[in-house]
């Protein structure tokens, strides 16, 4: 038996409005079997680094071959264009700002279309409503079984903003806070692979400067493993680098900021 196609939803659009719900309604009357998965509908209004970072952490988690829909849009109607990125286990609709740039790089682009095939967009379309007219109507057509090459030209690239990659320069990890959580945990876009390419392992001490701030830390396993209100820093759930303090708002006692960057290195 086959099992249902799984389409995620994530956006800016919160919960109050009807937004959420026509983009579902449109899906499920291209697609009656699909199943709809909300990741969120509360990243903060325009933030895309905030979407990208819940995004590229929720989708390894769902089965693959999924199609993960994202709007977070501030250039809606613009001369931005729509896309669909196949990676190595997904399929990724939404804008191309940058939104689906972490995602697509954590697992691999395989190739990337602009939806622009009239067939599969609204008759009506809104110039301030994409997620509805655009992204829901692909994404329910793909699942459909619509090959991805009929919506669109291949092209050959895609906004990959500063956060889609962190760098390496003068024996330094370079990257970028991308989310505070509801702890005050800052998670930066650096990964665990990151450090395991370095050969830094969990126990070093570490230098590490968030401008004009620079503190001697250290890599742990757990928040645990210093005393409360110590600071540290380690990987989360989804491997990303963060810093924290134990028991502690690290974002607050830190002053702490999206879009802060971040160089670290080891001492030891």
């Amino acid at each position: 038996m086959v099992a249902p196609p799984v389409i995620t939803l994530l956006t800016d659009f919160g919960l109050k409005d009807p937004y959420v719900a026509e983009m579902k309604g449109t899906i499920l009357s291209i697609c009656p079997e699909a199943r709809i998965v909300d990741i969120t509908h509360q990243v903060e209004k325009f933030n895309i680094r905030m979407g990208a970072y819940i995004l590229a952490s929720s989708i390894p988690h769902f089965p693959k071959g999924s199609i993960h829909v994202a709007v977070v849009d501030p250039g809606v109607g613009t001369e931005r264009k729509a896309i669909i990125i196949k990676t190595l286990r997904s399929v990724l609709i939404g804008p191309d700002n940058g939104l689906l740039a972490l995602s697509a790089m954590r697992e691999g682009v395989k190739e990337v279309f602009a939806i622009e095939n009239p067939r599969y967009i609204a008759k009506k379309l809104s110039k301030t409503f994409h997620g509805r007219d655009i992204f829901s109507r692909a994404a329910a057509y793909l699942a459909k079984g619509v090959p991805i090459s009929d919506f669109g030209p291949r092209i050959d690239d895609f906004i990959k903003p500063e956060f889609s990659l962190p760098r390496y320069e003068d024996g330094k990890l370079m990257g970028e806070i991308v989310y505070i959580d509801d702890f005050g945990n800052a998670v930066t876009n650096i990964t665990k692979k990151d450090f395991e390419k370095l050969g830094i392992s969990v126990g070093s001490i570490l230098s590490l400067q968030i401008k004009p701030k620079e503190f001697k830390i250290r890599l742990c396993n757990t928040y645990g493993e210093v005393p409360k209100g110590e600071k540290l820093t380690l990987f989360g759930s989804d491997d990303f680098f963060e810093i924290s303090i134990n028991q502690g708002n690290a974002a607050e006692t830190l002053n702490l900021r999206v879009g802060d960057k971040v160089s670290v290195y080891p001492l030891t």
